[in-house]
């Protein structure tokens, strides 16, 4: 169970044993806050924003609301413990509706590498990429929580023979990536640019966007991402406020050709995470938020560029999460090298893609200014046959 100290304050949404009514939660140290009953015994001005337990209505309420209410916990911790129950005790549930789901592809050593594998003879980018953040729109409706076993789905591949098939992927890859929870919505028809960001986005979660490799291979020309990726994407319970944040906001990598004016990003949304993928118990990698070439910012201001409006409970994740070094790759396909060099495991297995039964945990941190670290939470999924 993450230990998230006394600052860190992420919300979530839980349920206890022999209830069925969800409530709001706040992650203290290795406890929950039950906010649903604090706030509602305190008469808190906010406290009808958890009575249904989700954080659906907190999202909606907008960056004055998230403020006062995350000042409000943090000055009455000390007189909530009756209303704290150890996190390991109470299932932990999607913490939101999920309203859209967007994916992008923001590692430039990510792209660099799938490019390698999948297009061997051609340019490891293509040309678009350093011009605009590349995304595809997911399935809302396949966005499960952590610890939701994930299914092996089938799909349509082509052998090296030329041989079409169908049937269940030998190819199931993981990706670790970082979520984007949108509150305050927008207006159809009018972008929202670059300096709004922390308007409309909330905080983060920590996202597994499973893939089947051998399905996207065959299917993702020429309108990308399908069945290959659409069939599950996992989320940790714990939604982190990006006023937790404020500390680990770096610099991102200078960015070559100078983006379009409506994607330069005055404010330094690069941040100084880490995500740690373990398999079975091994870990496999550590990848560097901080070396992503595409802001979060940069990310929704393309996302809106055509007018798209937000809605709360969007989300939208960074793509995969890799660094440079082998090390630091956030998926098996990179670690493998599409399956050519497999990575061992600490019971003397070793992996290429997932087989049935394996275990995925994807844990993130965020080093704040003079280095602390603080958890950030972790997803966690099993793949079933």
């Amino acid at each position: 169970m993450t230990d998230f100290g006394r600052a860190t304050l992420p919300y979530c949404s839980f349920v206890r044993p022999g209830e069925e009514r969800a409530r709001v939660g706040v992650g203290v140290g290795t406890d929950v806050l039950d906010l649903t009953a604090a706030s509602a015994a305190r008469g808190h001005v906010h406290a009808g924003l958890f009575a249904a337990g989700s954080l659906d209505p907190l999202l909606a309420a907008g960056p004055l609301a998230w403020h006062e209410v995350r000042t409000f916990v943090a000055a009455s911790l000390d007189a909530f413990a009756e209303h704290l129950s150890p996190a390991a005790g109470v299932e932990l549930v999607l913490p939101f509706t999920v309203a859209d789901y967007v994916d992008f592809y923001a590692s430039e050593h990510h792209a660099t590498n799938v490019g390698r594998l999948f297009r061997p003879d051609g340019a490891a980018l293509t040309p678009n990429w350093k011009h605009l953040p590349i995304g595809y729109h997911g399935r809302a409706g396949t966005v499960v929580a952590s610890g939701t076993p994930v299914r092996r789905p089938s799909g349509q591949t082509r052998g090296h023979d030329g041989t079409i098939a169908f049937g269940p992927t030998a190819k199931l890859d993981i990706e670790a990536e970082i979520g984007f929870v949108v509150g305050a919505g927008s207006t159809l028809g009018e972008p929202v640019p670059t300096s709004s960001f922390d308007d409309h986005v909330f905080g983060i979660c920590v996202v597994n966007d499973w893939s089947a490799r051998d399905v996207q291979a065959w299917e993702y020309v020429p309108l990308g991402p399908f069945l290959g990726k659409s069939f599950a994407t996992s989320v940790s319970p714990w939604v982190v406020p990006l006023a937790a944040l404020a500390g680990a906001r770096v610099d991102p990598p200078r960015q070559d050709p100078e983006p379009l004016a409506y994607l330069q990003d005055e404010d330094a949304w690069g941040l100084d995470l880490e995500l740690e993928v373990i398999v079975n118990g091994t870990v496999l990698s550590r990848a560097p938020y901080a070396q992503m070439y595409w802001t979060p910012a940069q990310m929704l201001a393309h996302l809106t560029a055509n007018g798209a409006a937000l809605r709360p409970g969007d989300l939208f994740a960074s793509g995969t999460v890799s660094g440079p070094e082998q090390g630091q790759r956030g998926s098996l396909l990179e670690l493998s090298w599409n399956g050519s060099h497999p990575v061992l495991l600490d019971d003397g297995s070793s992996r290429s893609f997932l087989l049935d039964g394996d275990r995925v945990t994807i844990a993130a941190s965020a080093r704040l200014a003079g280095g602390r670290r603080i958890a950030l939470g972790q997803v966690d999924g099993q793949v079933v046959a």
